[in-house]
């Protein structure tokens, strides 16, 4: 069919045709932040899930709607070794910007723009990186101490006290979020509490990779009641169906019952890879219905693309000796497998192979479901490698 009207988006954070599956999350967000935005309380969002089930897709579709909604929104993603301060300023410049150009007063807006300032000066002494090309002027005494914890939290108050002042709310939306330091997320875990403590329309919708879990509850114990931590996965077959079916009704064409069938089984209903195979099925498809033998043919491109990009970026990140750990964890066949039982595999003691395991989990490529477990943070990495395992 007619590539030029292939409307399937097997992309990075690319919102696919159809957002299904979704509509639960997409709903409690916005309760959240309307009763924020209310003097109300409600807590901040960190949806978790593995790669390519959507988290960036859904940051975005929340973003927008927050910004019709009136909100003023600010996003960003934290790439590893980077750090937060730095991360943050351009971003909250960006959100006073907004909150001026709202109509009313002025005078909390311009004391947030000099307290941002003296939150500059004092972060320059402490973090590299924090070069901007631009002087907001200060406020002497106003979260220029040079402890993060407590210049953040000054700020972010300063800040929520403006958007008060505005009748409206500010909303950090940060993903990759699991490679924000300890220290750094527990000082802006601070700050967000204190903000919700005085009901200060300020608030964080983040997403990340399964141990975000763990690292935001090492950073503050009390984490747990300050968020909501939705677990985004594979869509159900319903949705999953939706996904491919509604995108070419459209152009007046059908999925055959056996080819969604296909589709299922090689994706296991992971949304990034519904839309890699619901590309190829529109590739080579010659007729109007998609038909079983069309799947098939799409399994193999699908894969083909897979292996050489979404896949092999992800392992050409390792060093040897943590490809060797990857590949051990393959070739035991369990979705979860053991500490120990990977140790053995590699003819190692569990002491031995500790450092790389806690190097891969900080690259994102694996994370521990629970106590002694390994699991991929990529779906079908397992197969992955049994494939490229020689």
């Amino acid at each position: 069919m007619n590539p030029r009207h292939n409307p399937f988006s097997p992309g990075a954070g690319t919102e696919p045709p159809e957002l299904a599956g979704r509509e639960k999350i997409i709903e409690d967000v916005s309760v959240a932040l309307h009763r924020i935005r209310a003097g109300l309380s409600a807590k901040s969002v960190l949806m978790v899930g593995l790669r390519g089930v959507g988290k960036t897709v859904l940051l975005n579709r929340l973003k927008n709607d927050a910004e019709a909604e009136g909100l003023v929104c600010v996003q960003f993603e934290s790439p590893e070794n980077r750090n937060l301060p730095a991360m943050l300023v351009p971003c909250l410049r960006a959100a006073l910007f907004k909150l001026d150009r709202i109509a009313g007063t002025r005078d909390l807006v311009a004391r947030a723009v000099k307290v941002l300032g003296s939150f500059i000066g004092a972060a320059k002494v402490k973090y590299e990186g924090m070069e901007f090309g631009f002087d907001l002027g200060s406020e002497v005494g106003a979260a220029d101490t040079g402890d993060l914890d407590y210049d953040l939290t000054e700020f972010l108050q300063c800040l929520g006290e403006a958007a008060r002042e505005k009748k409206t709310a500010v909303v950090l939306f940060i993903d990759e979020l699991q490679y924000v330091p300890e220290r750094e997320l527990a000082a802006l875990i601070s700050a967000l509490h204190a903000c919700a403590q005085k009901r200060l329309p300020i608030t964080l919708v983040g997403a990340g990779l399964p141990q975000l879990v763990g690292n935001v509850g090492r950073a503050k114990s009390y984490a747990e009641r300050l968020f909501d931590f939705p677990m985004i996965g594979a869509l159900s077959n319903e949705a999953a169906t939706d996904a491919l079916q509604r995108p070419v009704e459209v152009h007046q064409v059908y999925f055959a019952k056996e080819a969604i069938e296909e589709i299922l089984k090689q994706t296991q209903g992971y949304p990034y890879f519904l839309q890699e195979w619901g590309s190829m099925c529109w590739s080579v498809a010659t007729v109007s219905t998609i038909t079983h033998e069309d799947a098939k043919v799409a399994t193999s491109l699908a894969i083909l693309q897979l292996d050489t990009s979404f896949f092999r970026v992800r392992f050409d990140r390792c060093t040897p000796m943590e490809k060797n750990y990857l590949r051990a964890m393959a070739e035991i066949n369990s979705p979860a497998p053991r500490s120990g039982d990977i140790a053995a595999a590699m003819k190692k003691e569990v002491n031995q192979v500790g450092p790389l395991r806690q190097s891969l989990i900080r690259k994102g490529m694996i994370y521990s479901p629970s106590h002694g477990d390994t699991a991929f943070t990529v779906p079908l990495f397992a197969d992955y490698m049994k494939r490229i395992i020689r």
